[in-house]
């Protein structure tokens, strides 16, 4: 059961929401929301200490080519979730993720600064295409 993160914010777009996108997940989808939010969100968030922001969680197929994902985007499964501090202090939630990752022992396929003009989140995923955990750290500008 999470504690800090609901299905429906991890659901939630504006994208979706302007264009008509139906972005409600299948069960297997749930289910998959449910396992990452219970082995990195929620513990994440736990460890931070303070609220964190879903800026993308699911994307269906449609509403993941309109914002212009990845063709094999994590998000796509349930299996990753754009984040950010709620206190503004994002660049620091991403330092302290990246940290509490490793010495966590916490398996995971990828945590990435992402940076596109003024704005800059955290992508954290639990396992890439075939459920792979690739254990890799980025940092991607666009």
């Amino acid at each position: 059961m999470a504690r800090f993160f609901t299905l429906k914010e991890l659901c939630e777009s504006s994208t979706a929401k302007a264009r008509s996108i139906d972005n409600y997940p299948t069960f297997e989808v749930a289910a998959h929301l449910s396992e990452l939010t219970e082995k990195i969100l929620d513990p994440l968030r736990f460890a931070w200490g303070s609220p964190i922001r879903v800026n993308s969680g699911y994307r269906c197929r449609l509403l993941n080519t309109a914002v212009g994902g990845a063709e094999r985007s994590a998000h796509m499964d349930g299996y990753a979730a754009d984040l950010s501090a709620m206190n503004g202090k994002t660049e620091e939630l991403i330092s302290f993720a990246m940290e509490w990752i490793d010495h966590g022992g916490r398996k995971y396929d990828q945590i990435i600064r992402e940076k596109r003009g003024n704005s800059t989140w955290l992508h954290i995923g639990l396992y890439g295409p075939n459920r792979i955990q690739r254990c890799q750290k980025l940092n991607i500008i666009k």
